[in-house]
Order: structure tokens, then sequence, then C-alpha cells
């Protein structure tokens, strides 16, 4: 079955459209590079569109109608919106689910060292990445630390004309024989990912020299760092961060530079992140969009699915059961059974990116099963490996519902597996929601690149998951 590319199919205003969300993607990713930047700008919006935050709700005793709108966010990393449907939630909700972490290089706890006149921060890879990707490259670096009586430093360095960047040392071509002849995997080790972050010593005047303390002048070891006091000294002088900060921070090492449109015809878009932020963005624009809905629609953005959506802000942990069941209470539906009944009723896209066909790689690949970019969106019946092990693997019934949805609505989609049998795989939320006896399938937008420091993707298909977003809230049922 031959899809024909989504461009061929649209008009001027359809074209002026997917501009116009194109541009408002871009700038999301621009200002989003953690999950914590994520959920500041997406409440920041979502305060503007007439949402109210639930635990406020909650804490005025106010009641919630048809057409109300609410979110909840849970450590800063996680965040869910739910719009009220015309219908009792125990008869199920629409739900739209996709992950805002993003494969990284993250800062240790104790990072700060100096090696051969270098200032280093020590990093530990999140997720699945090629390490050899990440070197020689300008890096930013992004997140918090916390003080020990509770003051948050928000930093954000490298992202700015005037600001620094950061980055990773490769051995030079000239040496490189022996690391040639490594396996990729080997090519550049974990340990080796650390960031430069400074080369010039600190310079000490001689009044200050006179004024050290005897305990300074007697250690050796720390009087030779004078390179890593120079770095703690601009920590502490331009941030009010000291060393022993590091201990309760979250940093992230990030690409720099900004989301930029890609090729002659302007048609894809390359950028860090889009694992998943793209399939995130497109969820939110559809709740933005929608009108009112007889079912409850509810979009799901959370944290750590690139380390198996563990801890307290991944998919598995009680967040979200815990916040429909809150919401329920709200609006006088709420019981034990409703709440079990409102999500095993519930319709959901577990919407993440798929690989999208590179014909550089084209054996790893099965053209008849295999995701194109530019001819919309992609569903996966299944993803998982080895004999689809950790797959949803969606049933039959409910993708032949949302083909119907699709068709109607004229969405340009596609199917798709993650490579040939065998090959690799990979996995989503979509079973950790399929847990409580929902529908789920996956779905999303096919992705160059992926897990790389700069990721490609096709606006065609970036506006037909926006669209068939809105499609599926409007009208899933089953």
């Amino acid at each position: 079955m031959e899809r024909k590319s989504a461009w061929e199919t649209y008009n001027e205003a359809q074209l002026t459209e997917l501009e116009k969300l194109s541009q408002e993607y871009r700038e999301f990713l621009d200002h989003g590079k953690t999950e914590r930047e994520c959920v500041d700008w997406i409440a920041d919006l979502l305060e503007t569109e007439g949402y109210q935050e639930l635990e406020a709700v909650i804490e005025k005793g106010g009641k919630l109608k048809t057409g109300d709108k609410v979110y909840s966010i849970w450590m800063n990393k996680s965040i869910v919106l739910f719009q009220l449907g015309r219908k009792s939630m125990s008869e199920g909700l629409n739900i739209l689910g996709a992950h805002i972490d993003s494969p990284r290089l993250d800062v240790k706890q104790n990072p700060l060292y100096e090696d051969g006149g270098f200032a280093y921060l020590d990093t530990h890879y999140y997720g699945g990445v090629k390490k050899y990707q990440w070197v020689a490259l300008p890096l930013a670096l992004h997140g918090v630390v916390v003080k020990k009586d509770g003051t948050i430093i928000e930093l954000n360095i490298g992202e700015d004309e005037d600001d620094p960047v950061f980055f990773i040392s490769d051995l030079l071509i000239h040496l490189a024989g022996e690391q040639l002849e490594k396996k990729a995997a080997k090519v550049i080790e974990g340990e080796a990912l650390d960031l430069i972050v400074g080369n010039k010593p600190i310079v000490i005047n001689a009044d200050s020299e006179k004024t050290a303390s005897k305990d300074e002048e007697k250690n050796d070891s720390k009087a030779k760092e004078v390179v890593k006091a120079g770095i703690l000294d601009i920590l502490k002088n331009n941030y009010d961060i000291e060393e022993e900060d590091f201990l309760s921070a979250e940093l992230e090492i990030v690409p720099a530079g900004k989301a930029r449109e890609a090729g002659f015809d302007r048609s894809m878009i390359l950028a860090y992140g889009q694992d998943d932020r793209v399939c995130a963005y497109t969820s939110l624009r559809a709740m933005l969009d929608l009108k009112e809905t007889d079912r409850t629609v509810c979009c799901i953005l959370v944290d750590k699915e690139e380390v198996g959506s563990v801890g307290a802000t991944g998919m598995q942990s009680h967040f979200f059961e815990n916040v429909v069941a809150e919401l329920m209470n709200v609006c006088g539906e709420y019981s034990e059974l409703n709440v079990r009944r409102c999500l095993a009723r519930s319709c959901m896209l577990s919407s993440d990116v798929s690989a999208g066909f590179d014909p550089s790689y084209a054996s790893c690949f099965e053209k008849k099963n295999t995701a194109f970019l530019g001819k919309g969106m992609v569903f996966n019946k299944f993803t998982g490996a080895r004999g689809k092990s950790g797959s949803n693997d969606a049933n039959a019934e409910y993708i032949a519902h949302i083909r119907n949805i699709f068709d109607e609505k004229g969405i340009s989609y596609q199917t798709a597996e993650l490579g040939k049998v065998d090959v690799g795989g990979g996995g989503t939320i979509a079973y950790i929601l399929a847990l409580y006896g929902m529908n789920v399938i996956d779905s999303g937008v096919a992705v160059l690149n992926m897990h790389a420091p700069w990721e490609a993707t096709s606006k065609a298909d970036i506006y037909e998951a926006y669209r068939g977003y809105m499609a599926f809230a409007e009208g899933a049922s089953l």
C-alpha cells in the first residue's frame, strides 16, 4: 500500500497553517531543552489559554463543569492537562500521551576537576546515545542548582550569542590510528565524555596571597588546581554557587543552538530533542485548539521515558492515576470503582517518534513497513524487540476505529515497524497505560538521526500529527 506525500494534498490555507505551526514548534524547542523548561513554558502558556491549576481549584473548594480546563504539575518535570467533556469521566477519557525528556549528558554529583590545564565537568550520559556523536560540538548547560536553604538557581548557559559554550574534545585525526580501529561503541568511552569548561588559571594578586589561609598554602594539590579555582570563583561571583552545591544540582548538557529549517525547500526541521518533544508539542497544540467535546480529553507529558519511565516523574509512578482521582472527586464522580472504569474505558494515542526511512542505511529497514518523512503521521501497532518483547501490540478493533476517524478527516497517515525484524527495537509508554485495560496504540512522527544531538523531521508530518491528535481527541469513543 503506497502512501503519497502529504505535501501533495495541501491547499494554500493549509500550507500557511503548516508554516505557522512549524514556527511555533521551533520556538517551543528553543525554550524547552530540559523537562523543567518544557513544563515551565507549557504552564505559562496554559495560564493564557484559560487553564486553571487543579490544586488551586481543590484548595478553593471549587467545582468544574463541561468545557473547563485544568492542569497539574508533578515535581516540575511532568504535567497533565484536561478539558472536561459532556459525558461522565467514568465513561472514559481520550488521552494523548508523550514524553518530554530527551537523550543528553547529565553532570555528576561531584563533577568539577582539573587535568592538564583544563577544568572539566564529569558527566554520565542519559538514555540511548551514540557517544561519539557528542564530541567536538558546541554544548550548552541547562538546569537547576538547589542550595541547602532551598534557594533554586536556574542555569541556561550557551544559548545566547554572548554566552560561552562548552565542548568535549576528540582526538585529532593525525594521531587517531588506533582509535579508528575500535568499534563505534568504543571509539568514545562513557567516562571520556567530560565537558571542558575552562583553561585560564585564576590570577592571585599579592594581597590575596598574604591573606590566604595556612591550610590552603600547605595543600599542594589545591594550590596546583588554579584553573579549577578560577571556575569556582566565576561560579561564586556570577551565580552564587559553591562546589558543594553540585551535590543537589540537576544540570543537563545539550547541544547549543536554535532549531533550524532544513533543506533548500525548508521542508524539514533540524533540532535537538525532537524525540519526543515533537509529539509533546503537537499533542499540546491540539489540546489548546479543541472545541467542546463529548468525552473528557487529557494530555500527559512525562519525564524519564528514555530510561524506562521509572522514578516519581516517570509514567510508571502513580501521578497520573492520582490526578484522575482528584479530578473525579472535584467533579463529584469519585469512587475507586469509577476511577477504574474511567481508566479502563479510555482510548489513548501513545505518542512517540518512529524511525524514518534513511536511504543511506536502507538495509536496516523493511520498506513495506517503514515510515517515510513527508507521508504523514505514523502508527506502530507494536514496538518492542526480540519477538515483540515489551510491546503493547494494539488490537485490530481499535486500529480499525482509528482508521475510520482519520480517513473521515482526511488525515495523512502511515503504518510502520521500528526497523527490520531482529535488527533492533524500542519502547514507549504505551504498555504502562495498557495495564489499566484501555485501548492504546503507538503513534507519532518519523525522525531521521533519532537520539543524535540534531534530529530531523518533516514539517508535513508535524502538521499531520497535530491534525491527527485533534481528530482523535474529538472522535475516539471505542
